[in-house]
């Protein structure tokens, strides 16, 4: 079974000294629940594992009942230190408070029990650290599969990655394309946005939010304007609503609205986002191109695999801590624009749809970029870019 990278730096962390919580976040079925049970395996450390998956919301008393359970196993073996490891705990109503509460007071008693929280909404989880466990937490993010990962676990070629995106639990419904559609539709698109989104946080049109989702999803890798967007969806109330639930499907891994390069000016977002979804999977298991029939079409293979660019960037921004921004002026355009530490890189996707290179020329003449890359033909092959981590190009 192979390790993400992650694994190596939780395994270090829980044996260092205690002094945070660690924590970890990630879209479902990215192998969170995994990693922690991969290395709790391997650790030395007694420890518990525990899940709020299946635990009523209002019972914030569960928390305090494992914690005590993990003190009383730690003093019957007189352990020296205690691991204790709590599984979807944003569910749990003021979850942050009582788990502030309570490693304050091992910490007041110098009892050495050490917690690594995991989460599948970032919003929610993020929320309670700022409000509650401020000082007190490190925050590790696992995104979803990238193409190397894909390569080395499964021997997938670029083309599946393109297609069938990254998600290890879909791998063997592949060769039934169905199968698969129904798995991501099912068992991960609706289970993401009912479990993490609708169950735990105030939406009040819900339909608007799933069909906004499904239309985003669909023009992944292109610029539309809420304006537009409304134009397709019934009660689509105003773009303040639409830009909220876009941030929730964001927090949620499932699809992200990059926003316009603009300077230095102070970036609206009323500004039309370029929608872009976190795994290509969740495009392609809307639309009804089987594999094989999309690889024939150029135009719309090479959307495709703009996507799978602006996936790969967008979960690597989240994780690397660089902004992911597009720029469009008339009809100049670059695909993307990276941004990090004062630093700045565009990125042209080279798919077939266009044949000439003047954004990128009239980009470079107005924002001084410190480097500009082709994507593609002419430039850094697809397959080599996929494997990149993009935190390498600054």
């Amino acid at each position: 079974m192979i390790k993400r990278s992650n694994i190596e730096q939780f395994t270090s962390r829980i044996n260092e000294q205690r002094s945070f919580i660690q924590v970890l976040v990630g879209p479902r079925q990215v192998g969170k629940t995994t990693l922690i049970l991969q290395l709790l395996e391997e650790t030395i450390i007694p420890n518990m594992f525990e899940s709020a998956d299946a635990v009523l919301n209002s019972n914030s008393e569960w928390i305090l009942q494992i914690w005590e359970t993990a003190r009383l196993r730690m003093k019957a073996i007189q352990a020296s230190e205690f691991l204790l490891v709590i599984d979807e705990v944003q569910k749990i109503d003021n979850w942050s408070e009582i788990v502030k509460q309570q490693w304050d007071r091992d910490t007041r008693e110098k009892i050495n029990i050490k917690v690594i929280l995991l989460g599948s909404s970032r919003l929610l989880i993020q929320k309670g650290l700022t409000e509650s466990l401020a000082g007190r937490f490190e925050i590790t993010h696992l995104g979803h599969w990238s193409f190397s990962e894909m390569e080395k676990a499964f021997g997938w070629t670029v083309e599946e990655y393109i297609y069938f995106g990254g998600y290890p639990g879909a791998t063997q419904l592949i060769q039934d394309e169905q199968r698969w559609r129904n798995y991501i539709k099912d068992a991960l698109i609706e289970t993401s946005i009912s479990k993490d989104i609708l169950m735990l946080t105030r939406v009040d049109k819900p339909a608007l939010l799933k069909r906004l989702f499904e239309l985003g999803a669909l023009y992944s890798g292109q610029i539309l304007s809420y304006t537009k967007l409304m134009g397709q969806l019934q009660d689509a109330g105003n773009t303040t609503t639409l830009s909220h639930y876009l941030q929730l499907l964001s927090d949620a891994g499932l699809l992200g609205g990059i926003e316009k390069y603009a300077g230095n000016v102070v970036h609206k977002r009323s500004s039309s986002p370029k929608f872009q979804v976190y795994n290509n999977a969740l495009l392609t298991a809307l639309e009804n191109h089987t594999f094989a029939e999309i690889q024939t079409n150029a135009k719309d293979w090479g959307r495709l695999v703009e996507s799978a660019i602006g996936s790969h960037l967008i979960n690597s921004s989240v994780s690397e801590h660089y902004e992911l921004f597009y720029w469009r002026e008339n009809n100049n355009e670059v695909d993307f624009v990276i941004k990090k530490n004062g630093k700045l890189i565009g990125i042209e996707v080279k798919s077939g749809r266009r044949a000439d290179n003047k954004g990128m020329s009239a980009f470079s003449k107005s924002y001084k970029p410190d480097k500009v890359l082709l994507v593609g033909t002419g430039g850094i092959g697809i397959t080599e870019f996929l494997k990149m981590n993009p935190k390498d190009l600054f």
